[in-house]
């Protein structure tokens, strides 16, 4: 009798469980909750033109990121918001769940991968390197164990280490540049858009510098999304499929980074699968 009795209350137990279990809503997922909400919150830069600043005069957000940012809620059929973050804060935003994405210029690395998940990459930054119009070198390989000033514990550092080069590191921009000026480097190593600024204000005074072709390093970068969020970032992934097929990226990029900009830069990327992209990895 005692048996039966000991059944008898682990079956009704277990029963109770599953009543309770199918009582209980499910956990809505990320994208869910977005479209629940009519709203999708989006992570930025604070104050990082041309990808997120605010307008000197409404001190509204604008910018390639802003845009962005809108044209992918818009696909959604929700509104958006925008979220000004720090550089260091992007990642974490996203883990803790205070943005649903995260769109702040930011490229993938082995270390971000195991925190959050990264979309198809949108466009590939490059590290550039910069040498003296008058250098006769042609190719990266040319500069191997030749001393490049890149800014300190950055990617361009990183990239004039996987060159096999010497780093002279400094910690700002313009000391990397004058390192240059002053032949206490033969090159300096930055991406693309601050390359392509400085080289224009060498034409003007100081000694004038070209950009070598080939990049020092690729950084894909792409939309930020909390882990264990496949349906969000899968509808992330196929609006940018859609809107780099209608060209509308790249009217975006135009706007803020086009050949009519200061910064003169064409996109020719296309929406792949992170894993179809041939790079190699930052740490």
């Amino acid at each position: 009798m005692k048996t039966k009795w000991i059944k008898a209350s682990v079956a009704f137990a277990f029963a109770g469980l599953a009543l309770a279990a199918m009582a209980m809503p499910a956990r809505a997922d990320q994208l869910q909750k977005v479209l629940q909400r009519k709203e999708l919150r989006c992570g930025t830069f604070s104050d990082v033109p041309p990808f997120a600043s605010p307008d000197p005069k409404t001190r509204k957000m604008e910018g390639f990121d802003v845009d962005l940012c809108r044209a992918i809620a818009k696909h959604l059929g929700v509104g958006s918001k925008i979220t000004p973050t720090s550089v260091e804060a992007r990642v974490p935003e996203v883990q803790l769940g205070r943005v649903d994405v995260e769109i702040a210029n930011l490229a993938y690395t082995i270390g971000r991968g195991k925190q959050i998940d990264f979309s198809d990459p949108y466009y590939v930054a490059k590290e550039r390197l910069a040498v003296r119009a008058s250098d006769p070198g042609q190719h990266k390989s040319d500069f191997v164990g030749k001393r490049l000033a890149a800014a300190a514990g950055s990617t361009s550092e990183l990239g004039v280490k996987l060159n096999k080069s010497i780093p002279l590191t400094f910690q700002d921009t313009g000391s990397v540049y004058m390192a240059v000026q002053q032949g206490k480097a033969v090159g300096m190593v930055a991406n693309t858009m601050t390359i392509t600024k400085l080289i224009d204000d060498s034409q003007k005074h100081g000694v004038k510098l070209r950009m070598i072709p080939e990049p020092m390093l690729l950084e894909p970068i792409c939309v930020g999304v909390k882990k264990g969020e496949p349906a969000l970032l899968n509808k992330v992934n196929e609006i940018l499929v859609q809107m780099d097929k209608s060209g509308e990226i790249n009217t975006i990029w135009n706007k803020w980074l086009g050949p009519k900009t200061q910064y003169k830069m064409v996109r020719h990327d296309k929406v792949i699968p992170l894993k179809d992209l041939k790079f190699v990895p930052i740490p």
